[in-house]
């Protein structure tokens, strides 16, 4: 029989594994080239992979929850028998189109890893390609009783955290899915929720599986900090022009329905000081030994998720003026908490800002995102005494950080970047003349 063994491919640069979400077909059915075959939670998002060729489904080789390396049998097809399958084919054209299930195995990992355009139009195809399409009835669906909520597992575990029982609610989701704001909604009592008496916590310790994000956050952590001589300098900055510029932007045309925030600012003159000082947007090759100063900004933002820090980053940031910025931040932020960020999204940064101000925090030593040089922290803005002039007044205070690389950059070229830094963000109409 022409069995084929698929195994789990690498859906992001750096990640080793992922966990298996929900599976969108059996053993038996038959299935169609680039039709949706399972959701794969890994580090950084969940992704639907379709099938690499048509055939009959053989085995699936895990099970929903389990985890898989990359590399590992994800499922099994036979492409010789059933409608639908490459044995459909005219007899002299099996050989040929046997021969191109590699090819398709190849495509398939441009799609779901290959960069720019290119990238977002495949997987644009895929993910609108009806399952099943071109090829025999799909198979009855499980009765009513018997079906999971479909849920990704981030929402499952916010809502095991409070309570909430996903069976007794009806999805507002793509395709019937339980979001976290059907869950929010539930609390609310906007939904009908089952009562579910929570079970008396007592004094034993507990144990929490490290996994999926959590355990690439500690992977790059570790490595980060272990292998990068981490130096972190600090500075108050006067931000009371940039808070009044926020405001005069926030009345224009332009921005109406946009959330400008101070940080689309700091971006902004993050990527202007930069081009003082280029070294602070540069990586260490381990490799070759050299430093490679990058001609772009790719702006690294580190984002808070339910299921911890993610860092998209918005690419050609340099090119961007402060309204686009914040669009930028808008968007890319939203995508990382809601796990749909691409992996294009998540790879490629040349140096990352961090806001801790937003939890009320005024400053902090961040980590290095590895390879990056650099990651600049921004804390809370607030009223606070400042002398003014010779004089005391009350400004609105920002404390900032930077940490970087001691292998790249020298204290002292640290310290003038962010004293170039604080001129441009006391002053912030002299970004409008870079």
């Amino acid at each position: 029989m022409p069995e084929r063994e698929f195994k789990l491919p690498d859906l992001g640069e750096g990640l080793t594994e992922g966990e298996v979400v929900r599976w969108l077909v059996a053993a038996g059915d038959a299935i169609t080239l680039n039709q949706p075959i399972v959701e794969v939670e890994t580090a950084k998002a969940v992704v639907e992979i379709p099938a690499p060729y048509a055939g009959t489904v053989v085995k699936l080789h895990a099970g929903e929850g389990d985890s898989l390396d990359v590399g590992a049998p994800l499922i099994s097809v036979d492409t010789g028998g059933g409608s639908g399958g490459l044995e459909a084919s005219p007899p002299e054209s099996r050989g040929a189109a046997t021969e191109a299930a590699p090819q398709a195995e190849q495509e398939l990992q441009a799609t779901l890893v290959g960069p720019g355009e290119r990238q977002q139009a495949r997987r644009r195809r895929i993910a609108g390609h009806p399952r099943g399409a071109n090829g025999p009835a799909a198979a009855p669906a499980p009765a009513p009783d018997q079906q999971r909520p479909r849920a990704t597992p981030p929402v499952r575990r916010y809502a095991k955290d409070r309570g909430v029982d996903l069976a007794a609610l009806v999805g507002t989701g793509r395709d019937g899915r339980i979001t976290r704001e059907d869950v929010d909604g539930a609390l609310g009592g906007a939904q009908p929720i089952a009562a579910a008496a929570r079970p008396p916590r007592d004094r034993a310790s507990e144990r929490i599986p490290v996994r999926g994000t959590r355990r690439q956050i500690a992977a790059a952590m570790t490595a980060s900090a272990f292998s990068i001589p981490h130096v972190t300098e600090f500075l108050t900055v006067d931000a009371t022009r940039l808070m009044e510029l926020r405001e005069r932007l926030r009345a224009l045309p332009a921005a109406d329905g946009l959330k400008l925030t101070p940080l689309a600012v700091v971006a902004k003159a993050l990527c202007v000081a930069v081009r003082s000082y280029p070294l602070m947007n540069s990586s260490w090759d381990e490799d070759a030994g050299d430093i490679v100063v990058k001609g772009w900004v790719n702006l690294g933002i580190a984002t808070d998720t339910p299921t911890g820090l993610l860092v998209p980053n918005i690419k050609d940031a340099d090119t961007l003026g402060i309204l686009e910025l914040s669009r930028e931040l808008t968007r890319l932020t939203a995508l990382a908490r809601e796990r749909k960020a691409a992996p294009a999204d998540l790879t490629g940064g040349t140096i990352t800002i961090t806001n801790v101000g937003g939890f009320g925090v005024e400053t902090g030593t961040p980590i290095i995102n590895k390879p990056e040089c650099a990651i600049l922290a921004t804390g809370l803005i607030a009223p606070r005494p400042w002398v003014v002039d010779g004089a005391l007044a009350v400004r609105q205070l920002m404390t900032t950080s930077v940490s970087f690389d001691h292998r790249i950059v020298d204290g002292a070229y640290a310290a003038q970047f962010l004293a170039h830094l604080r001129v441009l963000l006391e002053d912030p109409a002299l970004l409008s003349a870079v």
